[in-house]
């Protein structure tokens, strides 16, 4: 009876194995890839490129045509879910009136981008890079416009991590379609 238990348990440590194989791979891929953006962006941070993508879990096995087009959802996300953190800061009455009307013109800024996200998803996915690249550096700008407003008095901005976030993202995505326009890494 123990020889069959010793046969059996081989083709479940293979398999085992090759799944940690497979996904060392995918993780791989992504360093690989994030190592280029970085390289070539100075603006795109490595480690926030790898986790970026590693808390997506359809990015273990992309590639690059698919990063981008996460990326692009990534941004998405993070319009959508800024927006409704500003939205409820702006309820807050702690406030005094000038941070009150930076969280407000925040909340448009945010409110814009979103368009321009689902628009550079659509040039995208049409491999219209040109154009998915304009409306990807009009999202990132309106992040920098964002932080601008509450910098410009020396406001501490509430919202700091939330847009440098927004502008990684956008310089994650610029990445991925710089090299997808150009053929270069």
């Amino acid at each position: 009876m123990k020889p069959f238990f010793c046969f059996s348990i081989f083709p479940l440590l293979f398999l085992t194995f090759l799944i940690a194989s497979q996904s060392a791979i995918a993780q791989n891929s992504i360093y690989k890839t994030c190592k280029i953006f970085a390289q070539n962006d100075p603006n795109v941070n490595y480690n926030f490129c790898t986790t970026s993508f590693q808390l997506y879990p359809a990015s273990q096995n992309a590639t690059l045509q698919e990063l981008g087009k996460i990326s692009i959802r990534l941004i998405q996300y993070n319009m959508t879910d800024t927006r409704f953190y500003i939205k409820n800061l702006i309820k807050n009455k702690k406030w005094d009136s000038y941070t009150k009307q930076c969280l407000s013109d925040c909340f448009e800024l945010f409110s814009d981008a979103i368009p321009s996200v689902k628009k550079a998803m659509k040039y995208y996915n049409k491999k219209l890079y040109g154009d998915a690249n304009v409306q990807l550096s009009a999202v990132m700008d309106d992040a920098t416009t964002c932080e601008d407003g509450f910098n410009e008095r020396g406001v501490v901005s509430p919202l700091t991590k939330r847009t440098g976030d927004a502008f990684q993202l956008s310089a994650i995505a610029l990445s991925a379609v710089y090299i997808l326009r150009t053929g270069s890494n």
